[in-house]
């Protein structure tokens, strides 16, 4: 009997881990920093004083550049961007990879436009692979408690 008790209880931990582990429990912001390739997505939405804003109740869909779309930038950009004097920049610009609501890839078409919380429309492309604007949508539908994350390896600059 306890035998029993116990396969049943593991059984069903195992079970419910993916769950956890998919990032259903946790925040957009913590989600990402379970992943451990945002940091510098994450360092910036905390300077520009939006982490508490992303772990809100949202939902958010969330165009994530990795480190590597942040090391791509021109030298000192992003040193520049998390100067307290071009807060408005960092802020435009984060706010342009977030559009309110629970966007999943099969709600995305070729030529759609995004209105993102910035105010500004990203350009979604969907031929030969997923587009946001000029950034290439390199994982997608990553849930979170509050929304979804689509991972991107660039980042994108509103007016560019």
């Amino acid at each position: 009997m306890i035998r029993r008790s116990f396969l049943a209880l593991s059984t069903a931990a195992l079970l419910s881990g993916p769950a956890f582990s998919d990032g259903y429990s946790m925040d957009i912001v913590d989600t990402a920093i379970d992943a451990g390739s945002f940091n510098t997505l994450i360092a910036a939405v905390q300077a520009a004083g939006l982490e508490e804003t992303l772990r809100g109740e949202g939902p958010f869909t969330v165009f994530a550049p990795t480190d590597e779309a942040f090391a791509a930038l021109p030298e000192g950009t992003v040193e520049s961007l998390l100067m307290e004097e071009n807060l408005d920049q960092l802020v435009s610009i984060l706010t342009y990879h977030v559009v309110p609501g629970a966007v999943m890839s099969t709600d995305l078409s070729d030529g759609m436009m995004a209105t993102t919380v910035q105010g500004s429309d990203v350009t979604i492309g969907t031929m030969g692979g997923v587009m946001v604007d000029d950034a290439a949508v390199v994982a997608a539908d990553i849930e979170a408690s509050n929304g979804i994350i689509h991972v991107i390896d660039s980042v994108i600059i509103p007016g560019m």
